[in-house]
C-alpha cells in the first residue's frame, strides 16, 4: 500500500509565500513523475507543476516564474515552493505520483489535499 501525505498549506496574504511538501511512503519500488494539481471551488482540477524522475519540470502558465517544484528522491518527497501568491491561487492542492510497487506494477496515487488560502 502506498500513501502520499501533504503538508504546508495555510492562510497567507497576497504576495506571500508557502512551501508545500508531499511524502510518499509504503511499498515503493520506484517513483516516476511527481506533481501538484489544484482545485478551486467550482472549478476543475488543474495541473500546477510536474517533475520527472530525472528532474525535468513543467508548469502551468499561470504559475510560471512564481512556483518551483523540486523533489528529494532519497526522501520520496516532492515540494512546491510558491512565491508571489495571488488570491487566484486559492485552492486545495493535491500531490500525485506515478509509483511502481514492483518491477511490473505501476499506478497513479494521490494525496488527500492541503488547503491554500490567499487573502487580498
Amino acid at each position: 500500500q502506498v500513501q502520499l501525505v501533504e503538508s504546508g498549506g495555510g492562510l497567507v496574504q497576497a504576495g506571500g509565500s508557502l512551501r508545500l511538501s508531499c511524502a510518499a511512503s509504503g511499498s515503493i519500488f520506484s517513483i516516476n513523475a511527481m506533481g501538484w494539481s489544484r482545485q478551486a471551488p467550482g472549478k476543475q482540477r488543474e495541473l500546477v507543476a510536474r517533475i520527472t524522475d530525472y528532474g525535468s519540470t513543467n508548469y502551468a502558465d499561470s504559475v510560471k516564474g512564481r512556483f518551483t517544484i523540486s523533489r528529494d528522491n532519497a526522501k520520496n518527497t516532492v515540494y512546491l515552493q510558491m512565491n508571489s501568491l495571488k488570491p487566484d491561487d486559492t485552492a486545495v492542492y493535491y500531490c500525485n505520483a506515478r509509483i511502481s510497487t514492483t518491477a511490473i506494477m505501476t499506478g497513479d496515487y494521490w494525496g488527500q489535499g492541503t488547503q491554500v488560502i490567499v487573502s487580498s
